[in-house]
């Protein structure tokens, strides 16, 4: 049974942060707030944690397309490969926002992602996940949770997400009402090409 914790975006409580930390830190599976729709996420260095979600989402690990959360941009080194300053400005412009950017992937990238050519890369405007992941020390890797309901598409109230996910999950973090709209996905690796248009704005290309 999931732990259900409260936090709020202004200012996330520390103690209840360093509680899901250790959480990730063990291979746990935490679902918490974004500035678009909730995520699922675990250590990107924990390979039981990641095959876990991907066995939640019902894909292959090797073929998930799952994107790293970063608390900013000084992380992208890390995972992604040189990149030139027209798209390094692009990312400036937008981030921390509604967006994930394809970019080209570096070898640093955990042994189960070495076949991928590319990373999805996401720093939400939010504080909670943004907290959380300067304070595990790496990123997080991040899907969104979907609604099996078609009209729905993105469950936003936390307490039903705690419901529907309490049993396949270690931690749901309560940060208030998510949005019902995807971030905006923009593939930097040549041409900018938008891939969904969601919360994002295009006006930063």
């Amino acid at each position: 049974m999931a732990t259900f914790i409260k936090l709020y975006n202004e200012n996330p409580n520390p103690k209840e942060i360093a509680k899901v930390v250790k959480i990730l830190q063990a291979g746990g599976l935490v679902i918490y707030p974004t500035d678009t729709v909730y995520g699922l996420g675990c250590d990107l260095t924990k390979v039981k944690a990641l095959e876990k979600i991907a066995q939640l989402k019902g894909v292959k690990l090797e073929k998930a397309n799952f994107s790293l959360i970063c608390n900013d941009l000084s992380h992208l080194s890390d995972y992604v490969k040189q990149i030139d300053s027209a798209t390094f400005k692009i990312l400036k412009r937008a981030l921390p926002g509604p967006y994930t950017f394809i970019l080209p992937g570096s070898t640093n990238l955990p042994k189960v992602f070495k076949k991928k050519k590319t990373v999805g890369i996401r720093i939400p405007d939010n504080n909670i996940i943004r907290t959380l992941v300067a304070e595990l020390g790496n990123p997080i890797v991040s899907t969104s949770i979907r609604d099996e309901d078609d009209v729905l598409e993105y469950t936003t109230d936390p307490e039903l997400i705690f419901e529907k996910w309490q049993n396949s999950v270690d931690v749901v973090i309560d940060g208030g009402y998510g949005d019902n709209e995807a971030s905006t996905v923009i593939d930097l690796t040549e041409v900018p090409t938008v891939i969904r248009e969601g919360k994002g704005s295009l006006d930063i290309l």
